[in-house]
């Protein structure tokens, strides 16, 4: 059975798409792996089509009926499923919720980001409840902007909702554009760039936490 790991936020702009790429493409060094696109506007798909699908498989499920039970069906082929999450679809992010181990939460480094996640984090709770604390969750700062630092008022945020503030922060940097433009990510254009030392840094994390 798959590890599923869900990227959610239903605020627009977070990166997580982006982070959701990454990841995958990350933890192809750590067994077989599947993307699963759930927003309807399809742009991992894009980016998968954009370069050949090579790098790994991308499959778009952007009805939310379906995306459990499709997940459930294709699942045990892989060790590990990444779902890039859809904004502003609170009943797909909960189907994303109950069938995920892990959740992702990327939010910019601001603590108005942070408070648009309230709806999410009370769906991982209920769900917690009921499942004896299964997904996991944690937030993730992306999109950072270097030689600014927001980090006090960030953790302060974090403690309001109970749940861990991952290591290490994804900053918005050129390279992330570039690469998936060109169907890549920053793993295969700049493999010991700094970009790709932040999206490592993040999956160790991420490793770790399942063993």
């Amino acid at each position: 059975m798959a590890n599923i790991i869900a990227v959610l936020n239903p605020k627009g702009g977070a990166g997580k798409t982006t982070i959701s790429l990454h990841l995958t493409r990350a933890l192809k060094e750590y067994g077989s792996v599947l993307m699963v696109d759930s927003d309807p506007q399809g742009s991992a798909r894009d980016w998968s089509e954009q370069g050949g699908g090579e790098l790994f498989p991308v499959v778009g499920v952007d009805r939310a009926g379906a995306l459990k039970s499709t997940i459930q069906q294709i699942s045990d082929s892989y060790d590990w499923v990444v779902i890039d999450g859809a904004a502003k679809l609170e009943e797909m992010a909960a189907h994303a919720v109950s069938i995920a181990d892990l959740v992702i939460i990327p939010v910019q480094p601001s603590p108005l980001d942070l408070w648009a996640c309230e709806s999410l984090v009370g769906q991982i709770k209920q769900r917690q409840i009921i499942t004896d604390g299964i997904p996991t969750a944690a937030f993730q700062v992306s999109r950072a902007k270097k030689g600014t630092s927001l980090a006090k008022e960030i953790r302060d945020v974090v403690k309001e909702y109970d749940l861990p503030l991952l290591d290490g922060n994804i900053h918005d940097r050129t390279i992330f554009a570039k690469s998936l433009s060109e169907g890549l990510t920053a793993l295969d254009i700049e493999p010991n760039g700094v970009a790709s030392f932040e999206v490592l840094h993040l999956t160790k994390q991420i490793v770790r936490g399942f063993e």
